[in-house]
């Protein structure tokens, strides 16, 4: 049985345009956030963040609603309870939840936005068990060593860090066959020139 969101990217908005989910993974580290930034500077595709929930704390300047929902833990608990997030996760440091609500898609779909979620593998896999026509793209590095070079010239991670990090990339980059796309971070412009090429190629879907 369809859902709302099902809906609201099956037909034309009011503006003309498609609504679409679009669901971003990679390795800590990789420049998705770098890649990210510049596709919503350059305005070509009409693309939306989606909003995510929190329980933790406001931190000063941060507004509810523009940086996070913020929400107790227990308002966060029965709104999971009623299938209102597409995926969530626990942060083990602090304990703090985090997820992206459903109607905050479903909003942006309906108004014919392409909403971009930047999340984990097991994020991605989550929404697309229940959007199955979300278009999935993973940006990884060009290897595991070139990672640990790009993890360690940050200095702001111990040694122990960089290891737990290039640990779990392994483990990201074991599962990126899930993806529909996949845009290897190796020269920043090159990877930016082919991800704008996927885009271009969701637009003509």
């Amino acid at each position: 049985m369809p859902n709302e969101v099902d809906d609201a990217r099956g037909d034309r908005a009011q503006n003309g345009r498609r609504g679409r989910v679009i669901v971003v993974s990679g390795p800590s580290g990789v420049g998705k956030g770098t890649l990210l930034k510049r596709l919503f500077a350059d305005a070509e595709f009409p693309l939306k963040t989606s909003v995510s929930a929190t329980t933790r704390a406001p931190r000063p300047g941060e507004r509810n609603g523009v940086e996070y929902w913020f929400m107790t833990r227990d308002e966060f608990l029965a709104r999971r309870e009623r299938g209102e997030f597409l995926e969530s996760f626990e942060v083990y440091e602090g304990g703090a939840l985090y997820g992206t609500l459903r109607e905050t898609v479903e909003d942006a779909a309906r108004n014919g936005d392409w909403v971009v979620l930047e999340i984990d593998v097991k994020g991605a896999k989550s929404v697309v068990a229940q959007i199955p026509d979300a278009v999935t793209i993973f940006i990884a590095p060009p290897s595991l060593d070139a990672l640990r070079e790009r993890l360690a010239a940050r200095g702001s991670e111990t040694p122990e860090d960089v290891a737990k990090r290039l640990a779990q990339a392994s483990l990201e980059l074991e599962q990126s066959d899930f993806y529909r796309y996949r845009v290897v971070n190796d020269k920043l412009d090159d990877a930016y020139a082919e991800l704008v090429a996927v885009m271009r190629e969701i637009a003509r879907s």
